[in-house]
């Protein structure tokens, strides 16, 4: 008779495909063979699952994948190159966090990955620039000089021309007919409305233009009404950061109608994709975004913790002991003035409480001078640690220094504007505090995060995950992964019947050369 343990054991045997076997006498364990599958009807089947068999393997083809797996641009360089080479020599890819960044940076960054990477998996990000589309169309240009063939597209509203041309350029038929689009886009949403665009092919309008001004050849526009504007679309849930603090469960489903609907419409030659990110942290939320559907899935927050971000020491330590209610939304820098809000970590940090009442005086006030005397001295003296102008003659360097003249125009022909323009300086420059760990600004620390951080730490309590100085990125995915096997499993068998010991679907972190030992071939 078989023990519980046997049949933990054997459920987390995942290389290995096992029959649970119902006799008088309990449950055996044994191999499926063509004898005994076929003579026995009282039994459990279940397969082997292994990390990669998980997810959709066109996703896979496409990028040069073995897992299904993504790590998510975090701004600023927060999703360092260290982050992104070490996913790509792992069989995953990572997308630098380009956003934030200057010209420069971003292109030290993109000969650092070409150089150590070489034809292994890489990406970039591109995040919608409302306040500065030249930037945004100098970043694009930037990448299709470089040969940067995949860009994560985060917090568009809508299609833009520098997107467009990114996703266009290049596009062609090879010797078979079949049109081959050598610059790929993953798109990040959580609006239907968006999605919808990102699936569909690009504007006809903004084709039109970038012929007109000679950026792409009537050829290239033509094919390009036969292509997706995304092959691949992440639903973005309740993520960190940028976030419509969307449920996974109503997401997931509702893209991947879209996605079925825009296939049906437009009947593109390749499949469309939808992944999973926001809110994945543990076994159990990898193993339900794949049973799901999701052709992959994408972390974020948890990736912050680990020694290859680019985010100081001590806000990695405050992460490895954020909780789920460590929370909240707070006033964005870059869409300030429209209201956009973004999810950050509310423990050891007064970030959020300062930035919405930025916030709230923006809204009520024409400028600055009209506040109460009393909220005037608490801006100056422990948001801005400077009087008011000169916080002004600081943000107007920063933007003549950009090139942007018009920022600075617009602000000094509106008090309104300039206000907004100092209160954006403090919140783009608090997340700069939180990634150099700057002693005088802990309390002022911006650092993007979602709940998902805390169901990870409470995964891995107890663990050698626990602390953070122990968390690399390649081996907490390959803990994620294996552990979505263990857990699809289980639910395998308890969906036929069988009963399971309570510790059969539950994973805990394993070192990763024992997790390699545990999916090797020798093991099948």
């Amino acid at each position: 008779m078989t023990s519980q343990l046997d049949l933990v054991k054997a459920i987390h045997d995942i290389s290995r495909p096992q029959l649970f076997i119902k006799s008088f006498d309990g449950i055996h364990i044994s191999r499926p063979s063509q004898s005994n599958m076929a003579s026995l009807s009282d039994h459990t089947y279940v397969p082997a699952i292994r990390p990669e068999s998980l997810g959709d393997s066109g996703f896979k083809r496409r990028h040069g994948l073995k897992y299904a797996y993504v790590a998510g641009a975090m701004a600023n360089g927060i999703a360092s190159t260290a982050l992104v080479k070490t996913m790509g020599e792992n069989g995953m890819v990572g997308f630098f966090g380009a956003g934030g960044l200057s010209l420069s940076q971003i292109e030290t960054a993109i000969l650092e990955l070409k150089a150590g990477l070489g034809d292994k998996p890489f990406g970039f990000n591109l995040i919608h620039n409302l306040a500065d589309p030249d930037h945004e169309m100098a970043t694009v240009k930037l990448y299709l000089d470089h040969g940067v063939t995949l860009i994560s597209a985060a917090a568009f509203m809508r299609i833009t021309l520098p997107l467009v041309y990114y996703r266009v350029k290049g596009i062609h038929k090879n010797d078979q007919g079949a049109i081959v689009t050598p610059n790929h886009i993953i798109a990040k949403v959580s609006r239907i409305e968006v999605a919808r665009q990102f699936l569909a092919p690009p504007p006809e309008k903004l084709l039109d233009q970038l012929v007109e001004r000679k950026m792409i050849t009537p050829d290239e526009a033509m094919l390009a009404a036969q292509i997706p504007m995304a092959q691949d679309l992440t639903a973005e849930a309740d993520s960190g950061g940028h976030t419509d603090n969307r449920p996974a469960l109503t997401l997931l489903p509702t893209f991947i109608a879209l996605k079925n609907e825009a296939m049906e419409t437009y009947n593109f030659e390749s499949p469309l994709c939808v992944g999973l990110g926001g809110g994945i942290a543990t076994p159990e939320s990898a193993s339900a975004a794949f049973s799901m559907g999701a052709a992959y899935i994408l972390t974020g927050s948890i990736n912050q913790a680990c020694v290859e971000a680019g985010i100081c020491e001590d806000v990695k330590k405050l992460l490895s002991k954020t909780e789920q209610a460590d929370v909240a939304m707070a006033p964005s820098a870059d869409m300030f003035e429209i209201g956009a809000r973004v999810q950050v970590l509310k423990r050891g940090t007064l970030f959020p409480v300062r930035a919405e009442k930025l916030y709230r005086f923006y809204k009520n006030y024409t400028c600055f001078e009209d506040l109460p005397p009393a909220a005037q001295k608490e801006i100056e003296d422990k948001f801005l640690l400077m009087s008011f102008d000169a916080a002004w003659q600081s943000t107007r360097d920063f933007f003549l220094s950009r090139g942007i003249q018009q920022e600075v125009d617009r602000g000094e022909q509106s008090p309104a504007h300039k206000m907004a323009l100092v209160f954006r300086s403090y919140l783009g420059q608090s997340s700069r505090w939180a990634i150099q760990g700057n002693p005088q600004r802990k309390m002022d620390y911006q650092v993007w995060c979602g709940p998902a951080m805390g169901a990870f730490n409470q995964w891995v309590k107890g663990s050698f995950l626990e602390p953070h100085t122990n968390r690399f990125a390649a081996e907490i995915a390959m803990n994620l992964l294996t552990g979505a096997c263990v857990v699809t499993r289980a639910a395998f068998a308890r969906a036929q019947g069988l009963e399971l010991p309570s510790g059969a679907g539950l994973f805990s972190p394993m070192p990763l050369d024992e997790i390699l030992k545990l999916i090797s071939s020798e093991s099948m």
